[in-house]
């Protein structure tokens, strides 16, 4: 199994590592040639403006669109933002394949940052230990769009819609393997049906 993860900016690195500890290759995103072939594909945290700014100067955000429209995408943080159908503004570059809302920056700037233990049912009993970093929000949630996970205020901060799954915080920043290993299986999955 050959995963791609977005390495125009920010936290790929982390999402390459665990993808290789559950022994599946990481390969980077840069051109559009570099879909050529994988399976699926992370669109990590970072700066949502500068990776929609990097993704149209390298002609990335029609491939992504297409690749994100069949294939299975996971977007964390920015790729939440990026991903997603509505952001309340229109001057930034988005696939807009996820019938969701996105409040970017929804909890402040980098010193409102924060860690809570998730409510996960889809990964099992234990709770899941979520970092935010700038992070946004989900404000709707369209039809066929289930939710994941939410704060204990009902902020909803994870959804899956079909092969497409979006996810606030940061998994790749914790030793937590199981929000890749979802995505992982949900690829297989994907592969055999």
């Amino acid at each position: 199994m050959r995963v791609g993860v977005l390495a125009l900016q920010g936290a790929f690195i982390e999402h390459e590592h665990k993808l290789q500890a559950l022994a599946v290759e990481p390969v980077e995103v840069r051109m559009p040639e570099d879909l050529l072939g994988l399976d699926g594909l992370i669109i990590p945290g970072g700066e949502s403006t500068t990776i929609g700014k990097l993704a149209t100067a390298y002609g990335l955000v029609e491939p992504l669109r297409d690749f994100a429209q069949h294939k299975p995408t996971w977007g964390t943080c920015a790729g939440m933002i990026f991903l997603a159908k509505d952001i309340g503004i229109d001057r930034q570059p988005i696939l807009g394949v996820m019938d969701i809302t996105v409040n970017r920056n929804a909890f402040g700037r980098q010193i409102d940052s924060f860690e809570r233990d998730l409510v996960m049912p889809a990964l099992g009993a234990q709770p899941y230990h979520a970092i935010f970093i700038r992070a946004p929000i989900v404000t709707r949630a369209g039809d066929g769009v289930e939710v994941l996970a939410t704060l204990d205020d009902g902020r909803i901060v994870a959804v899956r819609q079909r092969h497409l799954l979006a996810t606030a915080f940061h998994p790749e920043l914790t030793d937590d393997l199981r929000l890749h290993r979802l995505f992982v299986d949900g690829i297989g999955k994907d592969q055999h049906s």
